[in-house]
């Protein structure tokens, strides 16, 4: 009884941890974006080189788990909402599909294994062999929903002129931020073993 009571509570409160940790990055993320947003490289056409925000979402995620990294994205978009200068929820919903689709992959997949006793699934992200893989299919299915995604919003407010030239930045921009937004966070997190610290999944 005390084991099963043990186990419950052990639940609880990595559950809760990965809710607080959600919200902590989330929040990180709008304030680095407050302090970012106006210095960072862009296009001619405003679209940023790099880009923290989805950095910070990414690493929410490996070190939190598939809950928090998707409750950490959700906080992220609705927090920026208000501080975004673009189009109203357009740069919010742009980040959040970029990151949710990027980071889909490979929780899905990572879904398919069974946690072996003392051993944490994360670890299997932080295979380089699976992360290359499952980086390079979330790169694949962030570049279409990027594709689709800005081929309606252009349409709706620019026209058809200039879509292809667009849609090819758009794919640039997309491969090179993925690059930026899983390297940086696996290195960190991965390197100082932060996700085995909290043991959450």
């Amino acid at each position: 009884m005390s084991e099963e009571k043990e186990s419950f509570m052990n639940k609880r409160s990595q559950f809760t941890l990965q809710i607080v940790g959600a919200a902590i990055f989330g929040a990180l993320s709008v304030v680095v974006s407050a302090l970012t947003t106006q210095i960072l490289p862009r296009t001619p056409q405003g679209m940023a080189y790099f880009d923290p925000v989805s950095i910070i979402w990414v690493a929410c995620f490996f070190i939190f788990g598939p809950l928090a990294g998707i409750l950490c994205c959700a906080i992220g978009f609705v927090a920026l909402i208000p501080f975004d200068p673009s189009i109203p929820f357009i740069g919010p919903l742009m980040k959040f599909s970029a990151t949710l689709s990027l980071i889909i992959v490979p929780i899905v997949l990572l879904k398919l294994y069974k946690r072996e006793e003392g051993k944490l699934k994360s670890q299997k992200l932080k295979n380089p062999k699976n992360f290359i893989i499952y980086g390079l299919l979330g790169t694949i299915l962030r570049i279409i929903v990027m594709i689709l995604l800005n081929i309606v919003v252009y349409l709706v407010f620019f026209g058809a002129d200039g879509l292809e030239a667009w849609i090819i930045l758009v794919i640039f921009i997309n491969a090179l931020q993925s690059v930026w937004d899983l390297g940086i966070p696996y290195f960190l997190v991965f390197s100082t073993k932060l996700d085995e610290k909290f043991e959450i999944w």
